[in-house]
């Protein structure tokens, strides 16, 4: 079993940059893929980015090159820099851990980029 606890979530202007940070524990942290997904109001919940245990990294079209994926297998934390964010970035983002057939949610954090 791994827990992820998501923060660094806020209030931004258009433009504006946020870094998200998710913590894992209970389990070893650098066996899993870690993915970042959202979900606004009355929509579905979509990936944003991915990277694997070995460092590889997917994004969606959406936020290619404003958000980067990164993990610390030190601190057993992953991260997503978003910058230039837009309002359409608004959304709740979660973390998520997966290896084979296990995944593992964290509680999601608040992004509302509005000026």
């Amino acid at each position: 079993q791994v827990q992820l606890v998501e923060s660094g979530g806020g209030l931004v202007q258009p433009g504006g940059s946020l870094r998200l940070s998710c913590a894992a524990s209970g389990s070893i942290f650098v066996i899993y893929t870690m993915d970042w997904y959202r979900q606004a109001p009355g929509k579905q919940r979509e990936l944003v980015a991915s990277i694997s245990s070995g460092g590889s990294t997917n994004y969606a079209d959406s936020v290619k090159g404003r958000f980067t994926i990164s993990r610390d297998n030190v601190k057993n934390t992953v991260y997503l820099q978003m910058n230039s964010l837009k309002p359409e970035d608004t959304a709740v983002y979660y973390c998520n851990a997966k290896r084979g057939s296990f995944s593992s949610w964290g509680q999601g954090t608040q992004v509302t980029v509005s000026s």
